[in-house]
């Protein structure tokens, strides 16, 4: 798999657990391979740089008494790839920080956590990130070594021995590596052996040793873990999607089915109304025109037409509170007038007025005229803005789903390539 094909899968399962990101870049580096990464972490001026030229042998990483270290600075010296950390107590959001957090999280197969003897026991700030280490061990057979550094600052040997039990009641268990890369380098250019024993630096370099020779089971482990964790939290996620998908689906279709019920009997009830009226009139009235001299006289065909136009009213003041409350009122953008009172469903499917019985008839007491009205409300139903909004969740929970699916194949392939 290339690196471009790789990234890309790592950005599919991203973008379904985006809490996951770290986990992910982490599979990244460790399906890469390449050589064991030792990372030193800790505060600034505490002998991180000077730690690491001492246990390589060379002089590789910038020492100095103001802060020195604001970069992710590496070497890699006999098939080990060595990461100088900013100081954990760099200014906060700053880039320090962020180099930091990657060298401990992303890159290192082994942390060296330091902290300098002159400073006593470990600050809260210290203690917190110690524990988040040892918990990430527990979890993916990272190491994490504590290294008590610049010891040949205490006084004496009691002054170290309280040191430690200081650090020991905080960190119940934690073993301390006790160095001195002064003495270290005192005893190297000294030529005196007693100065090197006692620096601690060769006894931290055969406990590094042993560290490296774990490192290539403890990556297998840490590869399967995460793959585990990480589908396992695909498919929780896809699960909850599908089961959402299904809820909005059912209530797509019960909705549908409620509206077409309660549309149907109110329809078939002022159809009942309509008829009961129509069927209760005599002479059809409304068919004789009126004359001019009728203009201001109350006719027989005034008065049936007016009659008509109330049982008509009378029904669409039914339907409509029934659309109404179903939120079935305006007619889409591109259906509306500049008359807004015309812009409304009912004017849409019924029109404005009906003046003569053969309307009524038609459009209430013949079946293909019900059915129209069911089909045309229907219709409007669907597009009111209730409905539509619903598609949408549809549509997008659809869309995530098939985002989980990739992710689901993102991390197939993914473990495939490891």
């Amino acid at each position: 798999m290339s690196t471009d094909t790789r990234h890309q899968s790592a950005r599919d399962i991203v973008a379904v657990l985006p809490d996951r990101a770290h986990d992910v870049a982490r599979l990244q580096t460790l399906a890469e391979g390449g050589e064991p990464v030792i990372t030193v972490v800790g505060k600034y001026n505490h002998g991180k740089s000077r730690l690491l030229n001492e246990l390589i042998g060379q002089d590789v990483f910038a020492v100095a008494d103001r802060r020195e270290t604001v970069a992710l600075a590496d070497s890699l010296h006999r098939g080990v790839r060595w990461l100088d950390a900013p100081g954990l107590d760099a200014d906060v959001a700053s880039e320090d920080d962020r180099h930091a957090l990657r060298a401990a999280w992303l890159e290192s197969d082994i942390r060296l956590f330091v902290h300098a003897a002159k400073e006593g026991e470990l600050d809260a700030s210290e203690l917190a990130l110690l524990g988040e280490l040892q918990d990430d061990g527990a979890r993916t057979q990272r190491q994490t070594l504590f290294v008590l550094t610049q010891v040949d600052q205490l006084a004496s040997d009691v002054d170290l021995e309280s040191v430690s039990s200081a650090i020991g009641v905080q960190m119940p268990g934690v073993a301390l590596n006790a160095v001195s890369a002064t003495r270290h380098r005192k005893g190297l250019e000294g030529g005196k052996a007693l100065l090197l024993e006692k620096s601690g630096i060769p006894a931290m370099r055969g406990v590094l040793e042993a560290a490296l020779a774990r490192v290539p089971v403890a990556r297998r482990h840490e590869a399967v873990r995460l793959f585990d964790e990480i589908h396992e939290a695909l498919l929780q996620v896809r699960t909850e999607q599908e089961s959402e998908l299904a809820k909005l689906r059912h209530a797509q279709q019960q909705q549908r089915q409620t509206f077409e019920q309660g549309l149907k009997a109110v329809i078939e009830k002022v159809s009942g109304n309509i008829g009961a009226m129509l069927a209760a009139l005599d002479s059809d009235h409304a068919l004789i025109p009126d004359t001019a001299r009728d203009a201001y006289a109350i006719t027989a065909g005034k008065l049936e037409r007016a009659h008509i136009q109330i049982g008509y009213s009378r029904a669409c003041i039914e339907i409509d509170s029934f659309l109404a409350g179903h939120g079935v009122t305006g007619v889409p953008q591109k259906q509306q007038t500049v008359a807004h009172a015309l812009n409304s469903v009912m004017v849409a499917v019924m029109g404005v007025s009906v003046k003569f019985r053969k309307d009524l008839q038609r459009m209430f007491c013949e079946a293909s005229g019900r059915e129209r009205l069911q089909r045309e409300f229907i219709h409007y139903y669907e597009l009111s803005a209730d409905r539509q909004a619903l598609r949408e969740s549809i549509v997008e929970t659809e869309s995530l789903i098939a985002g989980s699916a990739r992710a689901l194949a993102a991390l197939h392939a993914l473990k495939a390539d490891a």
